[in-house]
């Protein structure tokens, strides 16, 4: 402690800035003991590419998520005497190719990738985190919620077909930290999933199958400067989490240098709020998890709030 687990930059991620060295110097300005390096994987197909990398052949995107392998173990190295940098990886998961390609991808990179940060971002193939209009766009592709139960009933088609790509890509690759399980609800986040009794049971089927192969839950503080009141995932999945037994980890989902610890200023009164006592980072280890990877899950010891990180801060 502190930690993160889950990062980006603008040399690596054309909606993020900035160079991932100064990511990592930022890390340790600010007293961080772990920081995780994790690259979004390469997209396949062009139809799939955000506005900003339209220009780039999807070959280069390939490539660049190599580039960012090699310096991020570069940086890993450089910095050890300061830092315990781990590298990984978030997944995407838009159709089948993409669970097909990161299997290749894991193989050929072997350990060059220790851990799995497991994010869906896409419902029926439309991005649900680039703006409102698109996310709306993906809640109207279950229909226009004129038919048989109306708009109630394309939400809950649009959660269901959320949670059930979620469980796929834990079954397929059981990674080690869960990304803001809940970023179905981004532009809703009052949204309960509890009022559609099929949803709540997804849900709960995806918590269970996570925690029985032993996935760390991110307490995400980026969900803060997306106007949420909490982090991800909101009170009601961790009260899920903490009831089938879940454990937490912290990450600060950073986008540059500039966002790298941003909002951990309250994260102390979320956790507080919903009753997590416990966190868990992760470390290398020199035995395979259940997925084949050497890394493994370590609680903090002591009161986390007692660690000098958190008095230490200008808050």
């Amino acid at each position: 402690m502190p930690h993160s687990h889950h990062s980006h930059s603008g040399q690596f991620c054309k909606h993020a800035s900035g160079l991932l060295e100064d990511v990592v110097k930022e890390a340790i300005r600010q007293k961080f003991q772990v920081y995780g390096l994790t690259e979004h994987v390469p997209r396949y197909r062009e139809i799939d590419l955000y506005p900003e990398e339209e220009s780039i052949p999807l070959d280069e995107l390939s490539s660049q998520f190599t580039s960012f392998l090699t310096e991020a173990h570069r940086l890993k190295t450089a910095y050890s005497a300061q830092i315990s940098l781990l590298v990984g990886l978030e997944t995407e998961f838009i159709t089948d190719l993409d669970l097909r390609r990161l299997e290749t991808l894991l193989k050929t990179f072997g350990g060059r990738v220790q851990y799995v940060v497991g994010s869906i971002h896409h419902v029926n193939g439309i991005p649900i985190d680039f703006d409102l209009p698109t996310y709306e766009r993906a809640l109207a592709s279950f229909g226009d919620g004129t038919g048989d139960g109306g708009h109630e009933a394309r939400q809950q088609a649009f959660l269901e077909s959320y949670f059930d790509a979620q469980y796929e890509l834990l079954r397929r690759f059981k990674p080690e930290i869960i990304g803001h399980f809940d970023l179905c609800r981004l532009y809703r986040p009052s949204l309960r999933f509890g009022h559609h009794p099929a949803v709540q049971e997804k849900v709960e089927r995806n918590v269970k199958f996570a925690v029985g192969y032993g996935a760390l839950f991110e307490v995400n503080a980026a969900a803060f400067r997306k106007k949420w009141d909490t982090a991800y995932p909101g009170e009601d999945v961790v009260q899920v989490i903490k009831r089938l037994g879940g454990r937490f980890a912290l990450s600060d989902d950073s986008h540059g240098p500039h966002a790298v610890g941003m909002n951990y200023c309250r994260l102390p009164d979320y956790l507080r709020s919903v009753g997590i006592s416990e966190l868990w980072y992760l470390e290398p280890s020199d035995m395979p998890n259940s997925a084949g990877r050497n890394i493994r899950t370590v609680r903090l010891d002591g009161d986390w709030l007692d660690h000098p990180f958190w008095r230490g801060q200008p808050w």
